[in-house]
């Protein structure tokens, strides 16, 4: 197990390695420049600036300065606010971007679960069409137009929750809820094809000689076994989610690692965008560093699938 795990850490810190290069690299590609009022800046300003964020430098040291500082949490110094390290900038933001993801999370897979267990049980009626149906939305409606269409009829039309902004529970409904649809159309249509998968094995036929009930068996062993599955689903899912949605935190103006990512692009604000990159990168090989091992612990011939590798 332990070498198991080595080779994982090892193509996790490979992995880690390549986008800090790869992210890099595309921010000195970039066209435009760091400074917003550059046009207006003199020649001699401009070397000031530059020699103040080591913009001065040959590139590849500015690389090897940045893969330093990677390695010890330091990202730079933000070219939108001054005197501002990135990681203080980021780390706020990170908060607002968890605990939105992890409430859309927690709402999608819930729900996910209930509607993927009842089409998987009531395989054939019209509740696994309804179920079959409301997934194929989730998956097909972008979440920015259910974000503005809630906005309009729940937020202005109802007036039960606030069109926008961030600092209690009820503003986080909607967001929550545009978020939340995608993972629950995904949880839904995993767990109802592994649970049928499951139900049409000879353990079920075998539990119902016992004498067990067919929700029994349902209960104890088809929806253990149909989890198994969704593990490799939620690990990027959940990643995903709690650094943030881009355009959900824009419409809803919260203020979350989504929102400023959108900022520092429009100002070629390239620490800040390289910073942002790296701590989703690093939260995704993390999460997939831990579902190898929890499958290589659930499963033993995926460990010794690893040791063939």
């Amino acid at each position: 197990m332990s070498k198991y795990i080595l080779k994982r850490v090892f193509y996790m810190i490979l992995t880690l390695f390549i986008v800090a290069t790869a992210t890099f690299f595309l921010m000195k590609a970039m066209p435009g420049s760091p400074y917003a009022n550059e046009a207006k800046m003199t020649p001699t300003q401009i070397k000031i600036m530059n020699e103040q964020y080591g913009l001065n430098k040959p590139v590849f040291v500015q690389y090897l300065i940045y893969l330093g500082g990677m390695f010890k949490g330091d990202f730079g110094t933000s070219f939108q606010y001054a005197n501002q390290s990135v990681t203080s900038l980021i780390l706020p933001r990170l908060a607002v971007s968890m605990q939105l993801g992890l409430q859309a999370m927690v709402v999608g897979v819930v729900f996910g679960v209930l509607l993927g267990t009842l089409a998987a049980v009531k395989q054939g009626t019209w509740v696994d069409s309804t179920s079959t149906v409301l997934a194929i939305i989730g998956r097909s409606v972008p979440n920015f137009v259910l974000a503005v269409i809630l906005q309009y009829y729940i937020a202005l039309k109802l007036g039960w929750f606030s069109i926008a902004g961030w600092g209690s529970f009820s503003q986080s409904v909607l967001p929550t809820i545009a978020l939340a649809v995608a993972p629950m159309a995904e949880t839904e249509r995993f767990v109802r094809t592994s649970m049928v998968d499951n139900m049409n094995q000879d353990y079920v036929e075998l539990g119902r000689a016992k004498g067990l009930s067919r929700m029994e068996v349902v209960r104890g062993h088809v929806m253990r076994n149909s989890m198994i599955p969704i593990v490799t689903l939620l690990g990027p899912y959940t990643v995903a989610l709690m650094t943030g949605s881009m355009v959900i935190e824009n419409i809803f103006n919260i203020p979350g690692i989504g929102e400023q990512f959108v900022k520092s692009i429009l100002t070629n604000d390239y620490p800040t965008i390289m910073g942002v990159t790296m701590i989703y990168s690093i939260g995704l090989v993390v999460v997939l560093l831990i579902t190898d091992i929890i499958y290589g612990l659930i499963d033993p011939r995926i460990r010794l699938q690893g040791k063939e590798g």
